[in-house]
Parts: C-alpha cells; structure tokens; sequence
C-alpha cells in the first residue's frame, strides 16, 4: 500500500511530539526493528532532551523537512567541535553523521521535523555510547 508522505501526516505527529513526556515522536517508515534500512520522520519539540551520543555501527543522515535545528558535534574529551544549524529555508537542510561521531541534537522551533536514515537492525544505544 502506498503512503502518502504531507503536511496532513506531520501535523499528527506533531501533535503526538507534543502531548508525548519525552517532547518527540517518530513515524517509521520500515516494516519493524529488523529491518536493515531504518527510515522514519522524528518530529522534536523545543525541550526534548537528547544526550550527547554516538552510533558505533551505523552512519545517521538527516533531512530537515521543516522547522530549525541545531546540531552538535563533540569529540573524546567532552568538548564542542562544531554546531550547525539546520533550516530548510537556508542553504543548510540536512547533514550526515559518520558512524562513531559524538553528537546531539536541540529543536529550535516547534514541529521541527527530520527525515532520517540509518543502517538496520534497530539497536538501542549502550551505556558506552552516550556521553555522561
């Protein structure tokens, strides 16, 4: 069945970012956990927390379909190596994350949402793979 990908759908995710504890919600596009290409919208409200983290085996790549998001980098020893802001009404829409690179993310206007891919299965991140 076809889906049909508007600003309909991303209005009730939002809605659902909204209402949600965590101030974020994603609609996957896959079939489930293992599937080995992990594609979904993550619409992330201002005051969604992310830890700094990292992904050892896969690479992230992010679309900005709408809103503003700034996106950090870290290296090792805890200290910011750049920032970048995301905004689909500038010449920065999406980035790509190299596998192992410490990152986070903040939402910077409500209904800020990415189109994001990444290597399947799914696996949830370990102790060792988000900064403290």
């Amino acid at each position: 069945m076809n889906q049909l990908l508007n600003t309909q759908l991303l209005n009730k995710i939002t809605e659902q970012a909204k209402q949600s504890p965590r101030l974020r919600m994603n609609y996957n596009l896959h079939a489930g956990p293992d599937a080995k290409a992990q594609r979904l919208f993550n619409v992330l409200e201002p005051g969604t927390e992310l830890p700094i983290h990292r992904h050892m085996k896969t690479d992230e790549t992010y679309i900005l379909v709408r809103g503003k998001l700034r996106v950090d980098y870290y290296n090792n020893k805890k200290e910011l190596t750049d920032s970048i802001i995301l905004d689909p009404l500038t010449e920065n829409f999406g980035l790509h994350v190299p596998a192992g690179q410490w990152h986070t993310v903040e939402s910077l206007e409500s209904g800020t949402t990415i189109f994001e891919v990444k290597d399947g299965p799914y696996a949830p991140l370990s102790p060792e793979d988000i900064m403290a």
